[in-house]
């Protein structure tokens, strides 16, 4: 214990030396913990003064941490990197000392370990700690034997899969638990003496994704965890581990920790594990999606948000290791109901979304939609975003100005309107982070859309207005079967926003998705305005009372 202690407090601050007058980019990126993308930002909106040959200067950082840093409106992760953090040697002595002691309670001390970790490490580290009721539900019971059944959790933090495990009648000889933090592991080796009086050697301080034993990886019987989500490494460590693990693009290190953990388990196991949403409807993820598919899945689960100061729903998947038929069906777990869904209404999805809160009859449903010939957006229009200012607070005024032109928000685009302009900023370009080519802007007839929607509201503009980030913009090509007036309102339309809702269920509009939605144009050819009623004619299908859309025939 007096070891890990002294390793903890061996740590030490890259800059607590005396510093030069300069620094480079990465040394100041690394310091204030954002990218280096950021870095040069900052740079261009003037709050960091360039040194040339990729360096800034000293004092300008330090001006920047003091006044500028947490108080001003730049970045939100920035900020919460800058004001949100904790003393991490400090705080692993103390808990240390905790653990030496007798007569804590062990849940209690990792309860406190993991309420002391501060938003900016849990964002760094992708850690995320697993309530109790998330862990039981997702680990439940198995139907099994597990007499001699071998259990794994790659991420163990302070144990609370481990300690299910053990309730469940795993063996402690029979669990194994790994960690990158030491003081987590101790943690979770303590909690495990207490119940069982065993001193296992089977819980230890490594990174899974790079264990290996006799130059193989090991093997289980069960495997549920909660993997790191979004944890900061550097990407050429992560194209590496993903080229290892096959993994495609999906490289985040929920997706790594998904492939790694598929290499450690036997055939016929069973895999759990607690991800973010994205895993399961974001484009990145789709290598790791069709690998999910080609096994066995029991469930898919919708936990909500179950992570205080984290937007991202908690989702699961609990798979077998074992090839299954199209036909086989894979339970889905909402807050509000739970149904079965047939395996190849997922593999028939754009990108293989596991869309798991459309029940069977919208997959029927929809899978009847995308058998419908049609045409997309993909590869067919121009696109742009909004102008990212880089700090909204000095640069948009509330009314005209000299020099100044009208900006409009997303918030400004309504169902095919827009609400007059309530912000203007220099007209001058090179003032911004981030600017769309000029043309985009300046285009006879564009269409704009909501970015951060749970509905899709796209506005036809033909006056060339500016809009911030807020709100992004395309322009279809010009042999675009459908003119763009009638495209906005089909966009807008409730069967669009029906299709789009029950395939990515996102309040992000991404581009990525927009371009994978239908667009029959064949029944639009020489449209000159939508008419919703007409178009479902032709795609034989009809809206009930409900806003669901069903099969006529």
């Amino acid at each position: 214990m007096e070891r890990l202690k002294m390793e903890q407090l061996e740590c030490c601050d890259l800059f607590s030396e005396i510093e030069p007058l300069t620094m480079t980019i990465d040394e100041a990126a690394a310091r204030l913990k954002v990218s280096t993308a950021t870095i040069r930002n900052w740079i261009k909106t003037n709050y960091l003064k360039p040194a040339g040959n990729g360096k800034i200067t000293l004092g300008s950082l330090e001006n920047f941490e003091k006044a500028i840093a947490g108080q001003e409106k730049l970045n939100q992760r920035a900020n919460k990197s800058l004001k949100d953090s904790h003393d991490h040697n400090k705080t692993t002595a103390n808990l240390i000392d905790k653990l030496a002691s007798s007569g804590e309670e062990l849940e209690r001390i990792g309860d406190e370990y993991e309420a002391s970790l501060s938003e900016s490490y849990r964002n760094k580290e992708g850690i995320y700690y697993t309530p109790a009721a998330v862990v039981c539900d997702l680990f439940a019971q198995p139907a099994d034997d597990i007499e001699h059944a071998t259990f794994c959790d790659p991420c163990c933090g302070t144990g609370n899969f481990i300690v299910r495990a053990i309730a469940l009648g795993f063996k402690p000889e029979n669990i194994a638990g790994y960690d990158v933090d030491p003081i987590a592991v101790e943690i979770t080796r303590s909690r495990i003496f207490k119940l069982t009086g065993c001193k296992t050697a089977h819980i230890k301080v490594a990174d899974f994704l790079n264990i290996t034993v006799n130059n193989s990886a090991p093997q289980f019987d069960y495997i549920y965890t909660n993997p790191p989500w979004g944890k900061k490494i550097d990407k050429s460590i992560r194209d590496a581990i993903g080229l290892r693990l096959g993994a495609g693009s999906s490289i985040d290190t929920c997706a790594l920790f998904f492939f790694m953990c598929l290499q450690c388990l036997k055939e016929n196991g069973r895999l759990g594990l607690l991800l973010p949403d994205a895993f399961f409807n974001i484009a990145a993820f789709e290598n790791a999606r069709n690998n999910a598919l080609h096994w066995s899945i029991e469930r898919l689960i919708d936990y909500g948000k179950v992570f205080k100061g984290l937007v991202t729903n908690a989702q699961a998947i609990v798979l077998k290791k074992q090839a299954s038929a199209p036909v086989a069906t894979i339970v889905c777990e909402t807050r509000r109901s739970s149904y079965e869904r047939v395996k190849s209404s997922f593999s028939c999805n754009p990108k293989s979304i596991l869309n798991l809160y459309c029940d069977d009859r919208d997959a029927l449903t929809l899978q009847y939609l995308m058998s419908i010939p049609h045409i997309t957006l993909k590869n067919h229009a121009a696109w742009g975003l909004g102008i990212v200012t880089g700090n909204n607070k000095k640069f948009i005024q509330s009314s005209p100005q000299d020099g100044y032109i009208a900006v409009y928000k997303g918030a400004d685009i309504l169902d095919g309107k827009l609400k007059p302009a309530t912000s203007f900023i220099p007209a001058d370009m090179s003032f911004y982070q981030q600017v769309a080519p000029r043309h985009i802007y300046d285009a006879n007839e564009k269409l704009v859309y909501k970015f951060i929607s749970s509905r899709l509201r796209f506005f036809y503009d033909d006056r060339q207005r500016y809009f911030l980030n807020s709100a992004n913009m395309l322009i279809p090509d010009i042999d675009f079967p459908i003119p763009p007036q009638v495209l906005g309102a089909l966009l807008s339309s409730d069967l669009m926003n029906w299709m789009f809702s029950k395939v990515f269920n996102t309040h992000k509009i991404l581009r990525g998705d927009l371009e994978l939605l239908p667009i029959y144009s064949q029944f639009l050819y020489g449209a000159t305005r939508f008419d919703e009623e007409t178009y479902l004619d032709h795609l034989q299908i009809k809206r009930d009372d409900t806003g669901t859309y069903r099969i006529e025939r």
